[in-house]
C-alpha cells in the first residue's frame, strides 16, 4: 500500500527539467504535466512495498531513495539509492519488485502508470525517453553485478564514492557529496559488513583519497586515483 502524502506544501517543479520531459516540447510536456501529481514524503517514510500493485511511476525530484529486497530469510539487500533526475517504479510484470523508502525528506513526481504507458505510445519523443531512463537502470544493475561478485572491499567502496558523485552531477577533484544514507546502508548495499565500511573509508581517509568532514558528506579529494582503485587499476595496499 502506497504511503501517506507529507501535509506540508509541496514546491514548485519545473516541468521542462524533468528526466522524462527533457528535450520534448511544450505540447508534450503538457500531456505529462496532465497525469502528474506532487508529492513530500518524510525521511524514514516507506513509498511502496516489494509485491504491491505497481500503479504507478515516480521521479525523484528532490531528495534521496533506497531500493531494497528482502531475503527469505529476513536479511535484506540494499539495490540502489536514487537522487534527483531518477525514475523508480518501471516495474514490468505489473508489480514492484523491491520496497523504496525515503532516507531523507523527499519530493517525488508520481505519474499514473495507465496514463504514463498511453503516453508513450501517442507523445513523440517520450518512449525515449522512457527508454534511456530503462538503459541507465539496467547498467547500474549490471555495475551492482560485477561489484558484488568480482571487487574487493576497498575497490567496492570506491565504486559506491564514484556512483554517488556521477548522480549528484560531480566529476572533479576537491569535490564534496552528500551520502545521508547510514554506514549499515552502504554496508547492505556492497555486500560487506558495517565494520569493513568504516575501516575502508579510515584507510582511503588516510591514503588522502577523500576526507570525512561530517558523517552525512564526504569529500573526493583525487578522483582520478579513486576511479584507478574501483578498476583495479591500484591497491593502495587496502
Amino acid at each position: 500500500m502506497l504511503a501517506h502524502v507529507v501535509p506540508n506544501a509541496v514546491p514548485k517543479v519545473d516541468f521542462s527539467a524533468l528526466a522524462v520531459c527533457r528535450g520534448l516540447g511544450r505540447e508534450a510536456a503538457t500531456n505529462i504535466m496532465a497525469i502528474t501529481s506532487l508529492q513530500k514524503r518524510a525521511a524514514g517514510e516507506t513509498i511502496f512495498w516489494e509485491g504491491d500493485p505497481a500503479d504507478s511511476v515516480f521521479e525523484v525530484v528532490k531528495g534521496t531513495l533506497r531500493l531494497h529486497k528482502l531475503l527469505p530469510d529476513g536479511r535484506r539487500q540494499v539495490t540502489g539509492f536514487l537522487c534527483a533526475g531518477h525514475l523508480v517504479g518501471l516495474a514490468p510484470e505489473g508489480t514492484w519488485v523491491y520496497t523504496a523508502e525515503a532516507i531523507t525528506e523527499v519530493t517525488l513526481c508520481r505519474y499514473r502508470r495507465s496514463a504514463f504507458e498511453r503516453l508513450i505510445d501517442t507523445v513523440p519523443g517520450f518512449a525515449r525517453r522512457v527508454l534511456t531512463a530503462t538503459s541507465h537502470e539496467l547498467r547500474v544493475a549490471q555495475d551492482q553485478m560485477l561489484l558484488l561478485g568480482r571487487k574487493t572491499a576497498a575497490e567496492r567502496v570506491a565504486s559506491f564514492l564514484l556512483l554517488m558523485a556521477e548522480q549528484q552531477g560531480g566529476g572533479d577533484d576537491a569535490e564534496s557529496i552528500s551520502v545521508p544514507m547510514g554506514r549499515n546502508d552502504i554496508a547492505d548495499y556492497l555486500g560487506l559488513t558495517v565494520e569493513t565500511v568504516c575501516r575502508t573509508l579510515t584507510q582511503l581517509k588516510r591514503h588522502e583519497l577523500i576526507e570525512l568532514p561530517t558523517h552525512g558528506r564526504i569529500v573526493i579529494r583525487d578522483h582520478d586515483a579513486l576511479e584507478a582503485l574501483a578498476s583495479g587499476g591500484i591497491g593502495f595496499g587496502l
